[in-house]
């Protein structure tokens, strides 16, 4: 679970750390205060994408780092698999520089963001201001009841057996061409072929060809090159003969003057270097012969790879994967009658195949969905819709990629009233309370650790909000919560409250967070949640009686 957030130049917070209880953790403050900013920087640490702009005015960076302890299987087997090191404790930190650039570590180790969001999605569950928004996308109703049913190996086989008629069909239509498109086709195909096949190419033949030429058109003047230096080391008066001399006429006073014998040895040893350069050219005329006929065929077949290069490539190799492209192509188009039958009768196969399948996924959906409703119906009753009744709509059509059903949600929240689509009725509290009903049944079944909840009690008051806080404080005995709220009767459930506070100090604004720890602390801080500033010893009592109800619950 997460244990210690710090954030330092994070917009107005200047440098923060807050310690998580391992429960139900509520944080308030006015409106405008900053709780939105505690969501951004555990948003930063799980790999979403953050802007420059969240670094605070005239700082050089943002950085945000989080703790978790009791890391779970699946997150250090993760961790293992990408070379990460882990004692139980998991340290992610990030920094974001205010010129746009971003590093983010796990264990001190640098990783991408693909891996920070992988891992981050095995820790915490985050449930935004915006996320009760999907309920009105019939599209993803879907999802969420495979989430529900554990489903998503079902739905996994179904869809690659159903990608697979989908290639088949496409091989189909791309056999069935037209007859005159085909015939095009072939003979496009047939030229392309012939003229690659004919020059018999091969890899890298290019650079070899290249080479040969470029030295067989320069080798009469590189021959008289070579014999001229030939000539300056091998003639009578060449340089063989002069590093002899020399050596020869200080080898004779060596034993006069010891200090010659050192000299007479590196003239001995340079001879004999010019010897070796000597014989090695005159083994190198040999290749300087330039047979016409040879010559001829290279400056061809030089002139031949750069056209074909210049058709078909940039590189040789695109040349010839060009022309095994080709030649598959060729095969499947110019194959004998029974191919295309093939290809029907596998279609077939496959259909049944994925058609069966697509019928033992909606019979488990509709399993799914009895319990799925009752589940949902129970959670919504608790949370003050008494009267709720939720349906699912299944129109079962067509194959896709999700199977042959398609689903949505329906729901009549007044007795007598007919089931409608979500999206057309439901009102933002109700929105609120749906989401966290569907949260609350698929929670017992996913094992994240931490849930977030950014303002679950959008549109909501009373009865309402009193049930949300503890069916939150519900929840929490199963695993930590966090909640951002503006309600007294989700505020009073927390098992941990943080005040987030904005304050202008020299001119800037400044947010802190801070743990109210007494009875005191926290009953003021409701009190200003009930009545505003206006604190009065009537709201202080109400606020102290809040605290004290929820914690008999």
């Amino acid at each position: 679970m997460l244990t210690e957030l710090y954030i330092e130049n994070l917009a107005v917070i200047e440098k923060s750390v807050i310690t998580f209880g391992d429960k139900l953790n509520v944080f308030t403050g006015e409106t405008g205060a900053g709780k939105s900013i505690l969501i951004n920087g555990i948003n930063a640490i799980l790999g979403l994408r953050v802007t420059k702009d969240i670094v605070r005015t005239g700082a050089k960076k943002a950085v945000i780092s989080a703790v978790f302890n009791n890391i779970s299987d699946d997150v250090s087997s993760m961790l293992s698999e990408n070379g990460i090191d882990s004692d139980g404790e998991l340290i992610i930190s990030r920094e974001i520089s205010a010129d746009g650039g971003s590093v983010a570590r796990i264990n001190s180790r640098p990783v991408n963001l693909s891996v920070l969001r992988e891992i981050g999605e095995l820790l915490v569950n985050v449930h935004g201001q915006h996320d009760s928004q999907i309920l009105l996308s019939p599209q993803k109703h879907i999802e969420i009841l495979d989430s529900y049913g554990n489903l998503e190996s079902e739905l996994e086989d179904y869809q690659k057996s159903f990608r697979e008629l989908q290639a088949v069909a496409k091989q189909i239509k791309q056999v069935s061409l037209s007859r005159q498109n085909k015939i095009d086709r072939i003979q496009k195909l047939k030229e392309v072929v012939d003229e690659i096949s004919s020059l018999d190419l091969k890899e890298n033949e290019d650079e070899e060809v290249e080479s040969e030429f470029a030295l067989s058109n320069n080798a009469v003047e590189v021959r008289t090159a070579v014999n001229e230096v030939i000539n300056l080391i091998e003639g009578d008066n060449g340089i063989s003969n002069s590093l002899f001399s020399a050596y020869d006429f200080l080898e004779s006073y060596s034993d006069v003057l010891s200090a010659l014998e050192p000299l007479t040895e590196r003239l001995k040893s340079a001879k004999i270097e010019i010897d070796d350069i000597s014989a090695e050219l005159n083994h190198m005329t040999s290749m300087l012969d330039v047979d016409p006929e040879r010559f001829a065929y290279i400056s061809a077949r030089n002139d031949s790879i750069i056209r074909i290069k210049k058709k078909y490539g940039p590189s040789l190799s695109d040349v010839i994967n060009r022309l095994d492209e080709s030649v598959k192509e060729l095969d499947i188009l110019t194959g004998d009658d029974n191919n295309i039958e093939v290809l029907k009768a596998r279609r077939e196969e496959l259909l049944e195949e994925t058609s069966r399948k697509a019928k033992i996924l909606s019979q488990k959906r509709e399993q799914t969905g009895k319990r799925f409703i009752k589940e949902v119906t129970s959670e919504l009753e608790f949370l003050n819709m008494p009267n709720v009744k939720l349906e699912i709509s299944n129109t079962k059509g067509k194959l896709t990629i999700h199977g042959m059903d398609n689903i949505e949600f329906l729901i009549s929240a007044n007795l007598g009233e007919a089931s409608k689509p979500i999206a057309k009725i439901a009102s933002g509290g109700e929105l609120s309370r749906i989401m966290l009903a569907l949260k609350s049944v698929i929670a017992e079944k996913d094992n994240t650790p931490t849930m977030i909840f950014d303002e679950i009690d959008t549109g909501v008051s009373g009865r309402a909000a009193q049930k949300i806080g503890i069916k939150l404080h519900e929840i929490s005995r199963m695993r930590q919560v966090i909640c951002v709220t503006h309600l007294a009767q989700i505020a009073v459930s927390g098992d941990t409250h943080m005040l987030i506070e904005k304050k202008a100090e020299n001119g800037k604004t400044k947010t802190s967070v801070c743990e109210l720890k007494s009875l005191d602390e926290r009953k003021r801080e409701i009190a200003r949640i009930i009545s505003g500033d206006n604190i009065s010893e009537t709201t202080l009592a109400s606020a102290e009686e809040m605290l004290k109800s929820i914690n008999q619950i």
